[in-house]
């Protein structure tokens, strides 16, 4: 008996040894909810990589608690969860547990809560705390697996595989890497590491909140401003994760089999990323980033190189000059350089310099860091980038980079790099004369100054001619009626002369830049105006399809409303679009006064306006999304021309779906220029006696107070992109349910994030649900109730050709039916008052 109450007690010894052992084994790695983690114990990961506890930092009175590398010397703390807050070293009594809500919480000896995880956890009697081999400190529930808190969505200095660089646009989310004060002091310093919000995201080095140091985009492969590290590396490391349905971009970091590493900001604003390999005695440096001096952001100032190969470092781009040369001379270079001859788009309005009239050109750069702040479109080769650029005189340079596509720079070019070994190419916006060859300069400039000299001899000598020859003929004119060809299609009339065409309709200082066509040429190309060639009738009278001999289709416009209001818009159609010239806006060929007669002549548009297709449900289908999309950029582009880039600067204030014509490629084109106003750059508001417009489409302070600006057709460029993606008119729609018109219908089902329900049915087999998305935002940022809510239209091409975070929009308030009886159909030039302002009212077409 005695020897067999001995081996139970051994029996029984052993039993309770290994249950103990295998009690502490499975929980080295684990917190449950009943226990504490103390000052001095410790959680380690369960390959005995990561160990999570309390430390002290060299030459600290403070203690915090942290996770870091087990047995790597030096001792790498990769996550702190009190920086902000941290205890006394002498507080030996804090502790981290488990709250009763689920939560973990930090306190301190008194029981203070110092730190806690602070989410909101359903049920929390099963939660417990794991560290993993990643170094990642979970919070889960032990029986479903659900993770309610992970530290990796914390980051800290230090960027680790698995971790998140990057944003929520849906929350307002951000991951930030953010480096230590100083070596011995782990709170938040002055240096943070994330990503820029844009269609190919880059890192960046934030000090505070300037800009420090950038990675270049991110072309699928590469950032395009480390040409030194080999793409082969990005795709074993780096990954970029984009979820539109989400909200959330962000880089992320794999693992590695072979070797821990790690990328770290230092309290310097340093990058550095280190790793250690099996066996190794310590970590070793890989790689450093972030070299002064240029690799600070901008060293150089704008339109400035940096090279660290020369000296001295910074040089003026080709075609600029320091801006100035004093403190260049001195080494300060942040002013940068400013062009030393204008382009010739932005001499429009001045005295062209001598020679300087061939049209600008590109210069290519090769292997340079490309600047920041590229606006990017989706283009399908580098000549189609070229043609965007040069049309638009705001450009200042663009590049083709696979990957990316087509990149274009708008204004200063700021922060760039000259690579001897590697980069990208930049083509630089020149004018003609800075690209002559430097042999050839000075005998250009003297042959220029030559021939400025001799016309100017030989204009003058013409001024008196022609004065003369004038004189002679004051009392000859009106003696009969004359005609000379214009190409091989027709014929200018003399009978009205220049003089008399400006009596009593057109002023001296406002000069029409147009043939004046014979009325009886324009009679014989529409077969005298048939029915049957007749194209359709607006508020200015029919328009008619003719063709002249021997020449092109034209589409004329003739006037049917002879009062006061018809012809003064009938002159300011002539004399505005006269000097307009875009792809995206109707071309005019001529005009013709004679009698009673006042003719518009039109370049013919085959597909005719917009309107004849988006609402006929027999043609509407032919609109796909693809086309759709092509003509909401388009619009856009011509409306940004007409605010900004031509030389009048023009508000429309009639735009909508049947002033937009297609030609036989389905490109928009913005027409009817009769109610537009010129306006001053410096102008922000513009008031008006007369309310003119079209019911529907009518921002609410110019259709109210007579108040427009460009923001008025912004406003009508909202109702514009709805009504494409709808297919509905906004001036008949109406959701009967909640008393909705087409605005806030939108608004409703993108608040409900429903806003494929509000594309058109028969786009179904075409529509790209991003872009789809994007429009509706974008759409209804434009048709904000106050002018400062929305966006302007260079904004607006920028978010409709990128990623870029939008803000949301506001319910639309707005609705013109309180203002205006709806029980009669509107009719074209009804007449209503508003706030005792006169409104030429005409419904949609």
């Amino acid at each position: 008996m005695g020897f067999r109450q001995a081996w139970k007690v051994l029996l029984i010894c052993l039993i309770s040894c290994y249950i103990i052992q295998t009690y502490y084994c499975n929980a080295s790695d684990t917190i449950q909810q009943s226990w504490k983690l103390l000052v001095g114990e410790t959680l380690t990961s369960a390959s005995q990589v990561f160990e999570f506890g309390f430390f002290t930092p060299a030459n600290s009175d403070k203690r915090y608690l942290g996770i870091w590398f087990k047995n790597i010397p030096p001792i790498k703390v990769v996550w702190i969860a009190n920086r902000e807050s941290p205890l006394k070293v002498s507080d030996s009594a804090a502790s981290l547990s488990i709250s009763e809500n689920g939560n973990l919480v930090l306190l301190d000896g008194t029981q203070t809560v110092i730190w806690s995880s602070n989410v909101s956890i359903s049920s929390n009697k099963t939660v417990a705390v794991v560290l993993l081999d990643s170094g990642n400190l979970v919070l889960k529930d032990n029986v479903s697996g659900q993770t309610f808190w992970e530290s990796l969505d914390y980051p800290c200095d230090t960027f680790l595989p698995g971790m998140k660089i990057g944003f929520n646009s849906k929350t307002g989310e951000k991951w930030l890497l953010s480096s230590w004060q100083k070596e011995n002091d782990p709170s938040p310093g002055n240096f943070s590491i994330g990503i820029s919000e844009q269609l190919s995201p880059q890192f960046f080095v934030w000090n505070k909140f300037t800009p420090y140091y950038r990675t270049g985009e991110w072309n699928g492969l590469k950032f395009i401003g480390l040409p030194c590290i080999d793409s082969a590396a990005y795709i074993i490391q780096f990954v970029f994760q984009q979820d539109f349905q989400e909200g959330t971009t962000y880089f992320t970091f794999l693992p590695n089999t072979s070797f821990l590493n790690f990328v770290e900001l230092q309290s310097t604003g340093s990058v550095q990323v280190v790793q250690w390999t099996n066996g190794a005695p310590a970590w070793e440096i890989y790689a450093t980033m972030v070299h002064a001096p240029c690799d600070i952001y901008n060293t150089c100032g704008p339109s400035a190189v940096c090279s660290k190969h020369n000296f001295p470092i910074c040089s003026c781009l080709r075609g600029f000059v320091p801006q100035s040369g004093d403190e260049w001379s001195k080494g300060n270079w942040t002013g940068g350089c400013v062009r030393r001859t204008e382009l010739l788009c932005q001499q429009k309005g001045n005295t062209l310099s001598p020679g300087v009239g061939l049209q600008d050109r590109f210069l290519k750069l090769s292997g340079l860091k490309l600047p920041d702040l590229a606006a990017i479109f989706r283009l399908d080769s580098a000549s189609e980038c070229e043609k965007l650029c040069l049309n638009n005189c705001s450009c200042t340079a663009y590049a083709y980079v696979a990957g990316i596509r087509c990149m274009v720079w708008s204004g200063d070019l700021l922060d760039m790099q000259d690579y001897s070994y590697s980069g990208e190419d930049l083509f630089l916006r020149l004018a003609y004369s800075e690209l002559v060859f430097p042999g050839k300069r000075k005998f250009k400039r003297t042959l220029i100054i030559c021939s400025a000299v001799f016309s100017c001899l030989f204009s003058g000598f013409a001024l008196f001619c022609l004065l003369k020859h004038k004189i002679h003929q004051t009392g000859q004119k009106r003696k009969g009626a004359r005609s000379f060809s214009l190409g091989h299609s027709c014929c200018i009339s003399k009978d009205y002369t220049v003089e008399s065409l400006w009596v009593g309709h057109l002023k001296k200082e406002d000069p029409i830049e147009l043939p004046l066509i014979e009325f009886e040429v324009i009679a014989t190309s529409t077969n005298n105006f048939k029915e049957e060639n007749k194209l359709g009738e607006g508020g200015f009278g029919p328009v008619f399809k003719g063709k002249l001999k021997d020449g092109p289709e034209i589409a004329v416009k003739r006037l049917s409303n002879r009062t006061g209001q018809g012809i003064e818009e009938f002159k300011n159609e002539i004399v505005l679009i006269s000097k307009l010239q875009h792809r995206n806006l109707v071309r005019l060929l001529g005009c013709c006064i004679e009698g009673e007669e006042f003719l518009i002549i039109y370049e013919y548009m085959p597909n005719r306006s917009l309107d004849k297709s988006l609402f006929d449900a027999s043609q509407k289908e032919l609109l796909d999304w693809p086309k759709r999309f092509n003509i909401i950029q388009g619009v856009a582009r011509g409306l940004l021309y007409l605010h900004r880039d031509s030389c009048l600067n023009i508000i429309h204030r009639d735009l909508k779906v049947s002033n937009i014509l297609l030609d036989e490629d389905m490109n928009p084109k913005i027409s009817d220029f009769g109610l537009a106003r010129t306006f001053q750059k410096q102008q922000q508001l513009v008031h008006t006696h007369r309310v003119a417009g079209t019911y529907g489409y009518m921002s609410p302070e110019y259709a109210l107070r007579g108040v427009f600006s460009e923001k008025s057709d912004v406003f009508s460029f909202g109702v514009l992109i709805l009504e494409i993606i709808s297919g509905k008119k906004n001036s008949s729609f109406h959701y009967v349910e909640e008393n909705l018109n087409l605005l806030n219908y939108a608004w409703k089902l993108w608040s409900e994030q429903r806003g494929l329900d509000f594309m058109d049915g028969t786009l179904i087999n075409s529509f790209s649900p991003e872009e789809i998305t994007r429009c509706l935002h974008v759409g209804l940022l434009c048709v904000q109730e106050h002018p400062r809510d929305r966006p302007t239209m260079a904004d607006i091409i920028l978010m409709l050709n990128s990623e870029m975070k939008c803000s949301s929009p506001k319910q639309p308030t707005f609705k013109f039916e309180t203002y205006l009886d709806l029980d009669g159909s509107a009719k074209d030039n009804e007449r209503c008052s508003v706030n005792e302002f006169s409104a030429s009212l005409s419904q949609g077409r």
